[in-house]
This record gives structure tokens, C-alpha cells and sequence, in this order.
């Protein structure tokens, strides 16, 4: 599996795994990152690769000195349940 990478033209982040590509859109507001999507196709389900793309992006979001705003289920709920996340929220 590759890391988790950011691809601005498309604002989102991605992770390739098994030929497949999880999804993590994004659109960004000033020093706000606001997490819009989260898409893993169905041969990836249950693997994982979910939460791994989003720690990563979180890791990069972090590295950038943004705030997130968490308008996607599944991030929010992955930053709810990682409390050394919470305060990336703005």
C-alpha cells in the first residue's frame, strides 16, 4: 500500500491499494480545511484503508497549520473516537 496523498487539482486526498483509489475530498477556506466526502470502493471495504486515509490526511492537515471542519460522517466520527486529533477541529 502507498501513503496517503494529497492531490490539490482534484481537492482531495488519496490512497492507492490494490489498484483501487480511496477518497478524501476537500475544499479549503482560509486556514480551514473542510473534509466534504469520504469514498473507499467496495473491494476495500473493512480493510482499514478508511481510517488510514484519513489519519494520513490529518497528518498532513496537521503539518500545514490548518483547522478542520468536518462536514463528512466519517471524519468526524474517526476525529471523535481519536482524541490526539480533536484539536485540529475549528
Amino acid at each position: 500500500m502507498n501513503e496517503v496523498q494529497d492531490n490539490p487539482a482534484a481537492h482531495r486526498f488519496e490512497l492507492v491499494a490494490n489498484g483501487e483509489i480511496a477518497i478524501a475530498e476537500y475544499r479549503l477556506e482560509e486556514d480551514r480545511i473542510v473534509f466534504t466526502h469520504t469514498m473507499v470502493p467496495p473491494a476495500l471495504e473493512g480493510q482499514g484503508i478508511g481510517s488510514r486515509l484519513v489519519r494520513g490526511a490529518l497528518d498532513q492537515v496537521r503539518a500545514r497549520g490548518l483547522k478542520v471542519v468536518p462536514r463528512c460522517p466519517f471524519v468526524r466520527a474517526y476525529i471523535e473516537r481519536h482524541e490526539e486529533m480533536q484539536d485540529l477541529l475549528a
